[in-house]
């Protein structure tokens, strides 16, 4: 489905990013991964084709990403996609306890990363009629209780993702969000430690998804496929729920 597509993925050393990595690698596609986080060799190793590249990047820092797009652009002479997936969680509290170094950081890697990753990109991408995707979150749609920071940053790619789609669609350039609920990943494992009654974070993860326990991320990757995919052509604003049906009602408790 994305056979030779050159596609950019932050943050994808681990969690849902990872998943995407082997994803897009299994459907052909010539993956750049950009983290802060170094890849080991047996991960390396895992990414199903000799064409891929990895940059250590700090998604925040305007003169890291110029950097990594153009590397990108050098090794490879055009960029067809590019995956906004790099994100922080903590911390897991309410506004007025939340300290300016944790809002700023928040902001910095959830938000400005994808304002500079489009920045930088922008011109190739118009090149290639590429597209976006930006990793969001469910809670940027429904609300999260102690976890305002994060939320609003999610709140902010979700209305971003609209504002973007239009301003690129004159260009053929597509931008989508995908919006998980509750997926095993280390980020959400940090999460859980951050909560008062930590016995009960696994049983309403796993309740939480009508379709069945905490999924791991290959269930995101599976619909970043297709939304980077020329199946989804005719799909752009979009902020597509991957959640069980997370978001769909009230449910008794048994």
């Amino acid at each position: 489905m994305l056979s030779n597509k050159i596609i950019l993925l932050t943050g994808g050393a681990d969690g849902i990013g990872w998943e995407c990595a082997k994803a897009y690698s299994k459907a052909g596609a010539i993956i750049c991964i950009a983290d802060r986080t170094s890849l080991s060799d047996e991960k390396i190793k895992e990414l199903k084709t000799d064409n891929k590249l990895f940059v250590k990047c700090d998604v925040s820092d305007e003169e890291q990403v110029c950097k990594t797009i153009e590397t990108v652009i050098k090794k490879y002479g055009r960029l067809d996609a590019v995956h906004n997936n790099a994100g922080i969680v903590h911390p897991s509290r309410p506004l007025h306890a939340t300290t300016n170094d944790e809002w700023n950081a928040l902001m910095n890697v959830n938000l400005k990363s994808i304002f500079l990753t489009t920045r930088y990109s922008i011109d190739h991408l118009k090149n290639s009629n590429g597209c976006i995707l930006n990793t969001s979150s469910l809670a940027g749609v429904i609300g999260q209780e102690n976890h305002a920071a994060y939320v609003a940053t999610k709140g902010a790619v979700n209305a971003l993702t609209k504002a973007m789609a239009l301003d690129y669609a004159p260009f053929g350039i597509r931008v989508n969000a995908v919006c998980p609920a509750a997926i095993s990943t280390p980020a959400l494992e940090s999460w859980s430690t951050e909560q008062p009654n930590k016995e009960q974070v696994q049983k309403y993860l796993d309740h939480l998804q009508p379709l069945g326990k905490m999924p791991k991320g290959d269930v995101i990757a599976d619909a970043c496929v297709f939304l980077l995919s020329a199946a989804a052509r005719f799909i752009t604003g979009c902020i597509m729920p991957v959640s069980g049906g997370a978001e769909l009602g009230y449910r008794t408790i048994i």
